[in-house]
């Protein structure tokens, strides 16, 4: 018995070795992925209005509204003031600080067991209609940070008029946790 249990554990071995480095990729964690992709996640700040960062709601977590911050250059409008891919860097910008809370909330990021909804407002122009191009900030970056199992979620993007202190994006987060 011994035999075959070490026989199937080396045929495993061989067949993850000979898989490359997918296999390993599907078993990373999110803080091993954080690491292996030189994402720092900063120290979140406090809110500055009556509200909290994270809600749990049995194994779902609210993440509030989080903008690319108070000292993220430029400000604006995307289609008038910003391009689509300075949006694009401030909605990931967004989608950090909103980790940086999530992990401050849980204790670590390997408790996510689904991305399940990101919702996001652009500051739009008048007519611009590239929304989704600027909130792919946030989700390639929940893909990077989790996986694409883990990290894929619904979706709604949409533009408005304005935003607090002009910010390009504010972006909110629905995950489920075990």
């Amino acid at each position: 018995m011994r035999r075959l249990t070490k026989a199937i554990a080396g045929g495993l071995l061989v067949f993850a070795v000979s898989c490359g480095g997918a296999s390993a990729q599907v078993l990373a964690s999110a803080e091993a992925r954080l690491v292996e992709k030189n994402i720092t996640l900063p120290t979140p700040a406090a809110p500055v209005a009556n509200f909290v960062g994270t809600v749990q709601v049995g194994r779902l977590v609210f993440v509030s509204g989080h903008t690319s911050g108070p000292k993220w250059e430029p400000k604006g409008k995307v289609g008038q003031e910003l391009t689509v891919q300075q949006g694009y860097d401030a909605a990931r910008q967004a989608g950090i600080l909103m980790l940086a809370t999530l992990r401050a909330g849980l204790g670590s990021l390997d408790r996510v067991k689904r991305v399940v909804n990101v919702s996001a407002m652009v500051n739009s122009a008048e007519g611009f209609g590239d929304q989704p191009k600027v909130v792919n900030g946030v989700s390639d970056l929940m893909v990077e940070v989790f996986g694409e199992a883990i990290g894929k979620h619904t979706r709604t993007s949409v533009g408005v008029a304005g935003l607090p202190f002009n910010n390009p994006v504010e972006v909110e987060m629905i995950v489920e946790i075990d």
